[in-house]
C-alpha cells in the first residue's frame, strides 16, 4: 500500500550528470509504501509523481529515460526519470539513482 506522504512546489534545477541543463518548475506528490497490517513504513519502497514545466525553447526530447535530478528550491536532490516531454516525471525505488539520501 502506498500512502500519501507529501505534495511540493517551486521553481528548481535540472541536472544531467551533475551538470545544470535548465531551469525549471516543478510539481511534484511524494507516496510511502507501508505495511497495510501494522501500518509501519517499508523502508525503501517510495514514489515521486509530477510534472516539470520547461521554458518554450527547452527540447526535453534527448532527456527521456535518462537519469537525471531534480534539485529542489528547498536544496533537497530527486533522481527522476523524465516521461513525456510535456514534463511528467516518475521516480520509485531508493539508492543514489533515485532518492539521492544515501
Amino acid at each position: 500500500m502506498m500512502k500519501f506522504i507529501e505534495e511540493t512546489s517551486g521553481i528548481g534545477e535540472l541536472l544531467l550528470n551533475g551538470i545544470t541543463v535548465c531551469e525549471v518548475r516543478y510539481r511534484l506528490s511524494r507516496y510511502q509504501g507501508m505495511i497495510e497490517e501494522s501500518g509501519l513504513q517499508v523502508p525503501g519502497l517510495h514514489r515521486i509523481e509530477g510534472a516539470i514545466e520547461f521554458n518554450e525553447r527547452t527540447d526535453s526530447q534527448e532527456w527521456i529515460g535518462a537519469p537525471l535530478t531534480l534539485k529542489l528550491q528547498d536544496g533537497r536532490m530527486l533522481g527522476i526519470t523524465l516521461a513525456t516531454t510535456e514534463g511528467r516525471i516518475l521516480s520509485e525505488g531508493h539508492g543514489p539513482s533515485k532518492c539521492l539520501c544515501c
